[in-house]
Parts: structure tokens; sequence; C-alpha cells
């Protein structure tokens, strides 16, 4: 056991970092739950998943916010839909497989990174002549989307609300990540009520690995400010492609 919680624990420093520049820290820790504990419900690795990734969110929500001016009008709103979408997505779990998600996951990771990398200037940094007039209106659709997604799901939801709050608000990577930390971890409370209400996580197993995972997220987040947006979009990339390659295998189980 002394070694699992070792393995466990070096995975989610790991996960924290990346997901502290970019998000998809989910793309590490899930499946490495469920390679772990192959016996257990699908709701209780994700509960666990889920208590150990917004510590380690949250910390890098906050050393962001003291950095970086935070937009509150339009992110509150966004948090407060992506709560309420990451409860409703948790409830589903119960219904419908979250496997069935993959094939569409896929596609939209294909078209973001070739859409990232096409646009060379995408997210390096704002343009603030093209913002839109509606921007917390845009942001609540985001939340409650991507919301929904996290709690139903969950592998790269960072990544996703960093591409669209760049895309659709026209922000640069560095102040996107910010952010989308801070929506995230709202959808990590909200999932995590319903989980932990219906007695569906491994409290201990979830507390060392979000020990780790504050750990990694300390550092992700000191990367990520001290080179800035064009550091975050190039880890943006990477991430995107790992993530292809993921969903790619689990969907076609190559």
């Amino acid at each position: 056991m002394d070694a699992t919680y070792l393995i466990l624990g070096l995975g989610a420093f790991f996960a924290g970092c990346v997901d502290a520049v970019v998000g998809g820290g989910g793309l590490i820790q899930i499946p490495l739950l469920f390679t772990t504990f192959p016996t257990q419900g699908t709701a209780t690795l994700f509960g666990t998943n889920k208590l150990a990734s917004v510590v380690g969110t949250s910390s890098a929500a906050w050393r962001y916010a003291r950095r970086i001016a935070v937009p509150w009008k339009v992110v509150a709103p966004a948090a407060l839909a992506a709560g309420a979408g990451s409860w409703i997505g948790a409830r589903a779990v119960a219904y419908f497989p979250p496997a069935a998600l993959r094939p569409v996951m896929l596609a939209l990771l294909i078209a973001v990174a070739l859409y990232t990398f096409v646009r060379k200037d995408f997210g390096v940094r704002p343009d603030t002549s093209a913002s839109p007039s509606d921007p917390w209106r845009r942001a609540v659709f985001i939340g409650a989307g991507v919301g929904f997604y996290d709690g139903f799901f969950g592998p790269g939801t960072g990544s996703f609300l960093i591409f669209l709050f760049v895309r659709a608000l026209n922000w640069d990577f560095l102040r996107a990540s910010v952010a989308a930390k801070i929506v995230n971890m709202v959808t990590n409370v909200a999932a995590i009520g319903f989980f932990v209400s219906h007695g569906e996580v491994l409290w201990r197993v979830a507390a060392v690995m979000a020990l780790c995972n504050l750990c990694g997220a300390q550092l992700g987040s000191g990367l990520a400010l001290r080179h800035g947006a064009p550091f975050v979009r190039r880890a943006f990339l990477l991430v995107a492609c790992v993530l292809i390659v993921r969903f790619a295998l689990d969907t076609f189980r190559i």
C-alpha cells in the first residue's frame, strides 16, 4: 500500500503542476485512479479525483488572483453557472456512461488544437479592440456548458475553459488561465458536494493526493506567472495534443 500511495502522490503532483498552468490534470489523475482501484465504482473515483484536485486548483487560483487582475464581473457569473452545471453533471454520472462523450471530445480537441496552432497570435496578448459588449453573458454559457462536462466526465476541463475564454472574450492565455482556475475551483466544489453527500469518496487516498496536488500547483502557477502568456499557450498546445492521443486510444481501444 505504501508503494501505491507513492505512485498516486507523484501522479497527483504532476497533475497539479500541469493543471495549474493550462488544465488537464484529470488526464493524469483519473486514469491513475482507475488503474489503481479497478473494482471501485466510477462515481467513487470521480469524487476522489475532485477532492484531490480542488485543493491544488484553489491554491493556484489564489496565487494567480494576487498577481493578475481578475475581471470579477465576468468571472463570478461564469463560476456560478459552472457550479450549477457541475452539480447536474455529477448527478448525471449515475444515469449515463461518461465514456459516450469520448468521440465528441476527441473531435472538439482536434479542432481546438488545430485552431490554436494555425493562429500563431491567438491568446498571446489580449485584444481589447474586439472585446464583446456582453462578456458576462458569454461567460455564463461557457461556465454552464463546461461545468456540466466537468461534473460528468472531467478530463480537459481547464483546457476547454481557457480556449473558450480566449476565443469568446479575446483574453490572453494567462488571464484566461486565471479565470479558468477560479471557475474550475467552483465546479470541483459543486461536484464534491454531490459525491460526498452520497458517500462516494476514498478519503485517505484523496488526502494524500490533495497534498501532492497542492505542491504541484504551486510549482505550475509559479512557472506560468514567470513566463507569461506565450508559455501558457505552448503548454496548452502540448496538453491538447496529449489529450487527443489519450481520447483516441480510449475511443478506438488501440
